[in-house]
């Protein structure tokens, strides 16, 4: 039996890619997914880890998020929230099929699960932007006498109490880690920062940032990126002082040309006032127990937990087929996610 369409990935994007083809075209597409429950990326995320955006409108479509989860719902709501909604959607999944390779057939496409090959007519890939975290290889590193991790494998401040951490990262789950170990570290937590951060605060005068976002985007992007700085300065203050740099363009051509994602600042800027959290210069090599900063700085921490992303991981699956990375784009030209917003990946921590 050839499938009209597979979805590749039980994530949010492909249970809503599920629901709108069943929805608005009548297709009852096949989602497969090699782990057992839907969305196991959010269900592997650290403790404390939650949505940026207002949940009122971060809903996938036809349910909405509980009233009750709050304005910003955790981790554990979400994964509520999606096992709900491949239940009460009736998708049909398909868990523990890992799909190594797609290939191309006589009227489709061959789904290779390992176990058996698939036929298609369609294959969505949904596998998200953050699937295969992103170590650097900084020289010297496997040799280094302490802990190396990336913030994947971070869960909560409890094993490193008492120790010197290095974060490395200035988004949002380096912001994040960074603050709960702040209560537990020896000393101050240091974060190594390489690309500046363009720092928002969670909600202005009540109203959750992404409302603005949602609100101005139709705005000339040079416009945007002018107001947002000078809102920046306002609420923050200078942040030069605080040994953040300037970023080095302004907030929506950084979304447009980096896909950097704004860094939620509320708790990192006060943190970083009171001396619980310095910044330091980028991560240059380690050796021994030793690791040097890009300015020659020299610290010996016990632990450094690279919060320095994820790529997309797509080699394997359809590499071969010379498949595009490009994000997509909206009719506006511009990336289909906003700077607040995103995937739920990005729009969560």
């Amino acid at each position: 039996m050839t499938e009209r369409v597979v979805i590749i990935g039980a994530g949010p994007c492909g249970l809503a890619i599920a629901r709108q083809l069943r929805h608005q075209r009548g297709i009852d597409a096949l989602v497969l997914d090699r782990a057992d429950a839907p969305a196991s990326s959010w269900r592997n995320r650290y403790d404390g880890f939650r949505l940026n955006t207002c949940g009122l409108w971060s809903h996938l479509p036809g349910q909405r998020i509980p009233l009750r989860y709050g304005r910003w719902p955790g981790r554990d709501d979400m994964v509520a929230y999606f096992d709900d909604y491949a239940r009460r959607q009736r998708l049909r999944i398909r868990f523990g099929a890992n799909v190594s390779r797609l290939y191309r057939g006589d009227d489709g496409w061959l789904v290779d699960t390992g176990a058996a090959a698939l036929s298609a007519h369609a294959v969505v890939v949904a596998t998200g932007n953050y699937h295969t975290p992103t170590l650097p290889a900084w020289p010297g590193r496997d040799a280094f006498t302490g802990t190396v991790l990336h913030s994947q494998d971070y869960r909560n401040p409890a094993p490193f109490a008492g120790r010197d951490v290095l974060v490395v990262g200035a988004g949002n789950s380096a912001t994040d880690i960074a603050v709960q170990l702040s209560d537990t570290a020896a000393g101050p937590v240091r974060m190594a920062v390489r690309t500046p951060p363009h720092l928002v605060p969670r909600a202005a005068a009540g109203v959750p940032i992404d409302a603005f976002g949602a609100a101005f985007d139709r705005l000339p992007v040079p416009v945007l990126d002018h107001a947002a700085a000078a809102f920046q300065r306002v609420w923050f203050g200078n942040l030069t002082r605080l040994g953040l740099p300037a970023p080095r363009s302004g907030i929506y051509t950084a979304l447009l040309s980096d896909e950097q994602i704004p860094t939620l600042g509320d708790q990192l800027v006060p943190r970083v006032k009171a001396g619980a959290i310095e910044i330091v210069a980028p991560v240059a090599s380690f050796e021994g127990d030793r690791v040097t900063l890009a300015d020659g700085t020299v610290l010996t921490p016990d632990v450094v937990i690279a919060a320095t992303g994820y790529r997309r991981g797509l080699e394997p699956l359809v590499g071969h087929l010379g498949s595009s990375t490009t994000v997509g784009r909206g009719s506006t030209g511009r990336p289909a996610r906003r700077p607040a917003c995103g995937s739920p990946a990005t729009r969560s921590r």
